[in-house]
């Protein structure tokens, strides 16, 4: 029953991972196209567009947010390697339970703060669009709760998944 239970889990993960890592190119991709018309329109065709700079930034945003949660699935954040090299097996893996257990409390704190930061920008305008904020500050929570559930699924696994990962993927 657990293994069942841990091989949904893995594949929830997996899965959200690689629609999320899809996504962050695509913003990427899109981030550059932006940048580059931007530079084309500013220095040759001169046509007064501003709206260049603003998209990108907020495409930027939501990019670096989405990809946090990409980095809690294959473990690649900072967790203190150099300290449980140091430590037996026991102490590393109750060290790696504490820092999981911090980074799911910081991640679910950051959603849940976020949220309030998402409405508050319902009564704030871009700049330049005119739209509410709402969508920018959205990238918060939303990838707040997608670290949280990628640290939490990690918790749960029994190894890494960098081997499968990349073989999967090619």
């Amino acid at each position: 029953m657990q293994k069942d239970k841990q091989s949904l889990l893995w594949i929830a993960a997996f899965r959200i991972n690689w629609l999320v890592e899809r996504i962050c190119a695509l913003l990427v991709g899109i981030m550059v196209m932006v940048i580059w018309f931007g530079v084309v329109e500013r220095y040759f065709l001169h046509l007064g567009f501003t709206w260049t700079e603003e998209l990108s930034r907020y495409v930027m945003i939501w990019a670096a947010l989405l990809a946090v949660s990409c980095g809690a699935f294959y473990r690649e954040h900072i967790g203190l390697d150099i300290v449980k090299r140091f430590l037996p097996s026991r102490g590393a893996r109750i060290l790696a339970i504490s820092l999981d257990l911090v980074s799911l409390s910081f991640f679910l704190f950051l959603a849940w703060y976020g949220m309030g930061m998402a409405r508050a920008g319902l009564g704030q305008y871009a700049t330049i669009f005119g739209m509410t904020m709402v969508v920018p500050f959205a990238a918060v929570p939303v990838s707040s709760v997608l670290t949280a559930f990628q640290i939490f699924a990690a918790m749960f696994r029994s190894s890494e998944p960098a081997g499968f990962a990349t073989s999967q993927t090619q």
